[in-house]
């Protein structure tokens, strides 16, 4: 067991990762549209995933496997049916960079004399190009995404804190959290039916929802947390082209329910740090929408949609502000595109070798960067279909469905399968159950109101 200090880290990739949706875009969207209506939902919305998280964490510290290997062991129909909702959610992730292309095209108006969409599109193939070479240079790939991931956090929540600290913002203050403790009792006036997707996605992507919340067990795995560090990395420097898959649990001794403890210790702070750290920016970047968008009417939205939020810095120090807040977000979109494009491809690689075992005659560093080209062009082609926003919310509708399946999926996995085969000082709680099954009720009734309000409520 390292130092709590030096075990730390996918937690914060974690919280980085979901900076690129729903705190820049979608919160601050529905803020300056509708004020404090849904404002309420935000810190539930949060919570919700820590079950749903520490399950999935708890699943590869005890066992060393990805959750994808422990969903095949669980059913293999039901593995491969997530596998092909994960391939599709994401193939439009290129959109991720493309929402940092706006940014940078309204900074630069480089090329000069193309329109917004041109000069978007050149900068998300730019900062595409740039990350992949990163990449393919990397000798350790985690620890390449987790060193520039804390960078991305660390310079987001300072720069927000200084952004809220202005006399305007802190004004608006009170009045926005007697907001949040006022739940939606009615849909707003100027309520329009299409909505309802970024709602959702809102809702989903505070934190890291959808198919995204699957990669912490990966981010763990190659951090080699708990009985990960006998297994081998999906990225780091091959020391082998034979690699193992095959997890195992721990020896029932005093020895190992002493390093549990300390595990289990490690998982409840990585997830709070992703969580919480999360919830505080977002909250932040709602603010701010509530304090200097709001009363102007300016909303984020199509080829716009990382521009308006610039006032948040322009107000403290004016054109200067405005430019460096366009640069901060065009890193942490553009991260959100090389931190997926990493995980995906790192998954794909697990699950590859997992099913097809002629496959692991090439290591999963191999398929690792045959999948991550891939997805590069990929994501490069689908990213010219539509506006960054409309992609980034097919994915999310995509990704909600799995989102629904997963309680009830870990509980299985953990409680009856995992279970019986741990020592009885690892196996989970009656109140992990439970609030498991809190999160399965909750994303249910967030997709049955997302049906009605999409379809019934016009």
């Amino acid at each position: 067991m390292p130092s709590l200090w030096m075990a730390l880290g996918p937690g914060i990739v974690w919280m980085a990762l979901a900076q690129g949706s729903g705190e820049l875009i979608w919160w601050p969207y529905l803020i300056a549209k509708y004020g404090l209506t849904f404002l309420s939902l935000l810190i539930p919305a949060c919570l919700l995933q820590y079950p749903i998280t520490r399950e999935i964490g708890r699943y590869t510290l005890l066992t060393g496997e990805s959750i994808f290997q422990g969903f095949f062991r669980l059913s293999k129909k039901f593995g491969v049916l997530l596998w092909i909702l994960m391939t599709l959610s994401f193939l439009w992730f290129g959109a991720f960079a493309s929402a940092g292309g706006t940014a940078l095209a309204e900074l630069t108006h480089f090329p000069k004399d193309w329109d917004a969409k041109s000069q978007t599109l050149f900068w998300g193939y730019a900062t595409i190009v740039l990350f992949a070479i990163a990449v393919f240079l990397s000798r350790h790939i985690y620890k390449f995404i987790e060193n520039l991931m804390k960078i991305v956090a660390l310079i987001t929540v300072f720069g927000l804190l200084w952004a809220c600290a202005e006399s305007q913002v802190i004004r608006a203050l009170p009045s926005f959290i007697s907001g949040l403790m006022q739940a939606p009792t009615t849909l707003p006036n100027n309520w329009q039916a299409e909505d309802a997707t970024k709602l959702l996605t809102a809702i989903t992507f505070a934190g890291l929802g959808g198919f995204w919340i699957l990669f912490y067990s990966y981010w763990l795995r190659d951090k080699g947390s708990g009985m990960a560090a006998h297994m081998p990395r999906i990225t780091g420097v091959v020391k082998s082209e034979v690699e193992t898959t095959q997890g195992f649990v721990p020896i029932d001794s005093a020895d190992n329910k002493a390093l549990w403890q300390h595990w289990r210790r490690f998982l409840t702070l990585d997830i709070s740090i992703g969580i919480l750290g999360n919830l505080l920016t977002t909250l932040m970047m709602c603010l701010l929408a509530w304090a200097l968008l709001y009363p102007k009417g300016l909303i984020p939205q199509e080829y716009e949609i990382a521009v308006v939020q610039a006032q948040f810095f322009e107000v403290s120090w004016g054109v200067f502000g405005k430019a460096l807040f366009l640069v901060v977000a065009a890193a942490f979109l553009a991260d959100t595109w090389l931190a997926t494009a990493d995980a995906v491809s790192r998954t794909q690689a697990d699950i590859i070798h997992t099913l097809f075992p002629k496959a692991r005659a090439y290591s999963m560093r191999r398929w690792y960067f045959a999948i991550f080209g891939l997805l590069t062009i990929i994501t490069g082609f689908t990213m010219t279909l539509d506006a960054p926003g409309s992609l980034i919310l097919l994915s999310a509708i995509i990704g909600f469905a799995g989102t629904v399946m997963f309680p009830v999926a870990l509980y299985l996995l953990n409680h009856r399968l995992l279970s019986p085969a741990l020592p009885s000082w690892a196996r989970p709680s009656g109140w992990s159950a439970l609030l498991l099954l809190m999160s399965f009720v909750a994303y249910f009734l967030l997709a049955m109101i997302f049906i009605y309000l999409k379809f019934w409520h016009g």
